[in-house]
C-alpha cells in the first residue's frame, strides 16, 4: 500500500508527487475528510490529474473522502474516481461497492491508515519528503 498524503490545494497536491517521484516511492493522494462532498470530485480529480501531469514519474493514487455522503461518492465515482472513502449505513456502503465494482473502482470503509496531512505544513515538500521515506513502500 502506498504511503498517504492528506492534500488541500495543488501545491500540496504538486509537493507529494514530486517528493514520490524523486524517491522512487508510490504515493496516495487523499482528499480531506468529506472533501467529495465540499470541494466535489472534478476539483479534486482535476488536482490529482495536474500532479500527475507534472510529475510523469511519479506513481500517484487518489482517494476521494465523501464522509457519510452516498450521492457524493456515487457522484464521485460518476466522474471517474477510482477509490472513495465513504463512511455511511453499511447497506448503502454494500451498494456504492456493487457500483464501484462495475466502474472498475473501490469504495474503502473503516479507519483510515496513517497519513500525513499537510494542512498547515509550513514545508509541504520536506513533510512529504520525511514521511515517505519513513512510511513509503520499497521503489
Amino acid at each position: 500500500m502506498s504511503a498517504r498524503i492528506v492534500v488541500h490545494s495543488l501545491d500540496h497536491a504538486l509537493a507529494a508527487a514530486s517528493a514520490a517521484a524523486g524517491l522512487g516511492k508510490p504515493v496516495a493522494l487523499a482528499s480531506a475528510p468529506g472533501a467529495g462532498t465540499y470541494a466535489g470530485p472534478t476539483w479534486f480529480l482535476a488536482v490529482v490529474e495536474a500532479a500527475r501531469s507534472a510529475h510523469p514519474g511519479a506513481r500517484v493514487t487518489a482517494v476521494l473522502d465523501c464522509a457519510g455522503e452516498a450521492g457524493s461518492a456515487l457522484a464521485a465515482l460518476r466522474a471517474g474516481a477510482r477509490r472513495v472513502r465513504f463512511s455511511g449505513r453499511c447497506d448503502t456502503a454494500r451498494r456504492l461497492a456493487e457500483i464501484a465494482a462495475a466502474l472498475g473502482a473501490e469504495i474503502e470503509r473503516g479507519p483510515p491508515p496513517p497519513a500525513l496531512d499537510l494542512l498547515g505544513e509550513r514545508d509541504p515538500a520536506g513533510a512529504c519528503r520525511a514521511w515517505l521515506l519513513a512510511h513509503g513502500t520499497p521503489p
